[in-house]
């Protein structure tokens, strides 16, 4: 049975009572929005005002832009000294972040073939999870003493979109027999509402395994660039 976290918690993930081999991080979320156009769309729909009030496909074509928050998670390899030492090519002596220690949507495979990002979901819509980063931590080299998840909203400053309008967010473990280990559920609210991105959690190497830290801290800054610099 998975261990649910709560913010500021951590637990365990010891090889000898999990397959680590490979590991799925996946991400989660609902935008709260949403749901109060499509009650504004059946309450038009029962009342026989559709058509009156603009129709049900003027406000879904609202839900579907509500819907559209494009939430991005992104992960740093960082050395024993808990700093991210390679960040990729560099073009006119500025780096470029490709082929380094940071896995983004522009740099989805790192280059020792032990993480990548699956891909990127642009809206949040449907079950399960959102997004995933898949992690081989028994095969992750030795250099590499800490992972470092951050999650933000793509252009959340321009589309005025915020945490505090997303809800039922989570990040997960599973092992490499398809078992969830481990769970942190962090609700959207007031509380979020200049909050645009988020260092959601970390995996630190231990003995025997890794240790999964729920963190939860959030950040008015729509890129995780804000975030890197506190690993450089």
């Amino acid at each position: 049975m998975a261990i649910s976290l709560k913010k500021g918690q951590g637990v365990s993930l010891k090889k000898s009572d999990n397959d680590l081999s490979m590991v799925t991080i996946g991400l989660g979320w609902d935008v709260a929005e949403t749901y109060k156009m499509v009650e504004q769309v059946v309450e038009r729909k029962k009342s026989g005002l559709g058509g009156l009030l603009g129709g049900t496909e003027k406000v879904m074509e609202q839900v579907r832009v509500l819907d559209e928050y494009d939430l991005d998670v992104v992960a740093f390899l960082c050395g024993a000294d808990g700093k991210v030492h390679d960040l990729g090519k560099r073009e006119n002596g500025k780096p470029t972040l490709t082929n380094g220690d940071v896995v983004f949507f522009n740099n989805l495979r790192h280059h020792s073939g032990q993480i990548w990002l699956t891909g990127d979901n642009r809206t949040g819509a449907g079950d399960g999870d959102d997004e995933q980063i898949i992690v081989k931590l028994n095969d992750l080299p030795d250099i590499y003493a800490k992972v470092v998840f951050v999650v933000q909203i793509y252009k959340g400053l321009a589309n005025a979109q915020s945490f505090g309008k997303v809800h039922n967010a989570f990040i997960r473990a599973e092992d490499g027999q398809g078992r969830e280990m481990v769970r942190f559920n962090l609700s959207g609210g007031a509380q979020y509402e200049t909050c645009r991105s988020m260092l959601f959690a970390e995996l630190i190497r231990e003995t025997g395994g890794w240790k999964f830290n729920a963190i939860g801290t959030p950040s008015p800054s729509d890129s995780f660039v804000e975030w890197l610099r506190q690993y450089l």
